[in-house]
């Protein structure tokens, strides 16, 4: 099969409608949203855009069925979820070329993030029935108490473009074990990915009304009604934190369970004990993972000064032999950024460290052909003046300045608003304990460049949010606690 037909073949696989109640349909007023290939800037397909009367009646859904699914037995519960993780594995090369169309990042990227996202669903499969709650004596002796772990209600779910289908399952996953029901609204940019995932749902026996799938144009004007319907107890947001606080604000009027994983700017530090080789290979992972489209992507990059030079030099070596193209295209290792504001964003940060000194290593331009590429970045000697120092940079852009002493690091690594993951190179226990100890972050990987784990909790402090996906713990982010306290 030639590779036009393959991708077409796929397409045609997308039922481009909402999913609501077990029914696929269109939206209430006919209208589409085009889904472009970023490598080309043309349309691939045209989805349902969904009303807020359409959003109504997701969530009108989600609560009918959450009356019956949250009885559901666990172990069915558990079953779906891993007969789902076997179809996604078995289908990986469809849903790796439909990600890649769709978002642009190379097809081995995407089969990464299949698996990914597909162990979000065995992980939770297996939680399903460990949901335990306790019962003991009471501290006098008379009575006892009980605890019991139900799940919180219909959940509302709005995931971003940059993994569009691991921060689907991500939340999904540990939904369904927990017996909630939920809406979800995958970014416009990237909504194919999740539509398909519906599909693959259905197959496998989730009961209608479960998941419900809206895709539309606006999200804030669809999703705000139902994050202030009484009926919704649960919101999740992957996004930037400017949206998050908007969203935490308007989920306040009903008092809402609230999961927030927010934007980042993560420190890559590297100490002069370190293997700079080997932190070079963490920093390539860190750093140019989806095309450093990702939140836990490394975005300053604090080196011991007397290794600085010798660590941009190899950076920017390794980084320009990466061949940039669409992701289709063979030993591809860069694709293209989702969109032209996307791309600007990155230039005009680029610019603006040139501008105040910043040399530049490696690349530092947009790329003249169709679609949406930028170079790959490395710059030194940036200044602190710098807004990507402060900014998220979302890109193929590497900013390195040196410092001179643990302290420093530490200092220059916190210094930002931000706290959801930082890296840290360094062969030296007792330094890397304190360090450790010393970062204001939720994650940090300690010489390597890769922290994302379904059996691991993934989630910020600071203004990178709250609550924690992924391991024993995200499966909490779904469960109220009920105490009875028993005269026996």
């Amino acid at each position: 099969m030639s590779t036009a037909t393959a991708e077409q073949a796929i397409l045609d696989a997308v039922k481009p409608q909402l999913f609501i109640g077990g029914h696929w349909r269109d939206g209430a007023e006919g209208g589409t949203i085009p889904v472009e290939d970023p490598a080309t800037g043309e349309t691939l397909i045209e989805v349902a855009d969904a009303t807020v009367d359409d959003a109504k009646e997701a969530l009108a859904a989600a609560h009918e069925t959450f009356q019956t699914w949250r009885e559901h037995p666990p172990r069915e519960r558990g079953d779906i979820l891993r007969r789902a993780y076997d179809v996604i594995t078995e289908r990986t090369d469809e849903l790796a070329l439909l990600m890649t169309l769709e978002m642009g990042k190379p097809v081995a990227e995407s089969k990464a993030e299949i698996a990914y996202a597909a162990n979000f669903f065995r992980w939770y499969a297996e939680e399903a029935v460990r949901i335990n709650g306790r019962f003991t004596v009471n501290e006098t002796g008379k009575g006892r108490v009980l605890t019991l772990k139900q799940p919180v209600g219909p959940c509302v779910f709005i995931t971003p473009w940059n993994f569009p289908l691991a921060m689907g399952t991500r939340k999904i996953g540990p939904a369904i074990a927990a017996g909630c029901t939920m809406v979800v609204k995958p970014a416009k940019q990237t909504p194919l990915s999740m539509l398909m995932l519906a599909q693959i749902l259905e197959e496998v026996g989730l009961p209608g009304g479960v998941v419900n799938v809206i895709t539309a144009r606006s999200s804030g004007a669809t999703m705000e009604p139902l994050i202030k319907d009484p009926r919704t107890r649960k919101l999740s947001f992957t996004g930037s934190t400017e949206v998050g606080r908007t969203l935490i604000a308007q989920s306040a009027d009903q008092i809402l369970r609230v999961s927030m994983e927010l934007g980042g700017n993560a420190p890559f530090l590297v100490f002069d004990d370190a293997d700079v080789d080997a932190a070079v290979e963490g920093a390539l992972i860190a750093k140019m993972r989806n095309i450093g489209e990702a939140c836990t992507a490394a975005n300053r990059f604090h080196v011991a000064s007397g290794v600085a030079g010798e660590f941009a030099e190899k950076l920017a070596a390794r980084m320009g032999e990466m061949k940039v193209g669409r992701g289709t295209e063979p030993d591809v290792k860069v694709g293209p950024l989702i969109d032209d504001t996307q791309r600007g964003k990155v230039a005009q940060l680029v610019d603006d460290a040139r501008e105040r000194g910043a040399k530049v290593l490696l690349g530092g331009a947009r790329i003249d052909r169709a679609g949406y590429f930028y170079e790959p970045t490395v710059l030194a000697d940036v200044p602190d003046d710098a807004r990507l120092l402060d900014e998220e940079i979302f890109g193929p852009v590497a900013p390195v300045r040196g410092f001179h002493s643990d302290d420093e690091a530490i200092a220059a690594a916190n210094a930002t608003e931000y706290g959801l993951v930082a890296y840290v190179f360094t062969q030296d226990i007792n330094r890397a304990f304190k360090v450790i100890e010393g970062l204001d972050t939720g994650m940090i990987g300690l010489n390597q460049g890769m922290v994302s784990n379904a059996g691991a909790p993934f989630g910020g402090v600071k203004q990178s949010g709250f609550g924690r996906e992924g391991g024993p713990e995200g499966i909490q982010e779904y469960l109220e606690t009920k105490y009875v306290a028993l005269n026996v």
